[in-house]
């Protein structure tokens, strides 16, 4: 869902922001196993480059972490190879999670603009 665009933006899309509500998948592959949903939002927020901050629950559904979520905030630099943001905690077994993520995009439709993630999670949690 697109929430409406700020009149005027820049070349990098500065102002818009986007809510998410996506499969959370164990392979980054539409075919793989759903296991949660990556829901929030994100915002284009840099005037130069094309640059995201990125607020998301990963909200997990399925085994050992059904019900637990984790808490990802920050700077998603897509033209970057690999973006690292970090974990700001958690809920369920990941209460009082600390770490951080590593997103790549494997693949990306400049026309649906739909992309598949993958995201690396690294965490320290009670």
């Amino acid at each position: 869902m697109i929430v409406p665009p700020p009149k005027n933006t820049a070349k990098t899309g500065f102002g818009i922001v986007n809510m998410i509500d996506n499969a959370l998948t164990l392979e980054p592959k539409l075919s793989s196993k759903i296991i949660g949903r990556a829901q929030g939002f994100y915002g284009s927020s840099s005037l130069s480059e094309l640059s995201l901050l990125m607020i998301m629950n990963f909200n997990f559904i399925e085994g050992k972490y059904n019900g637990s979520s984790l808490a990802v905030l920050g700077r998603n630099s897509i033209v970057e190879t690999v973006r690292e943001m970090p974990v700001i905690g958690g809920s369920g077994l990941f209460r009082f999670a600390r770490g951080y993520v590593q997103a790549k995009t494997i693949s990306l439709n400049v026309k649906t603009k739909d992309a598949i993630v993958q995201y690396d999670v690294y965490v320290l949690h009670y």
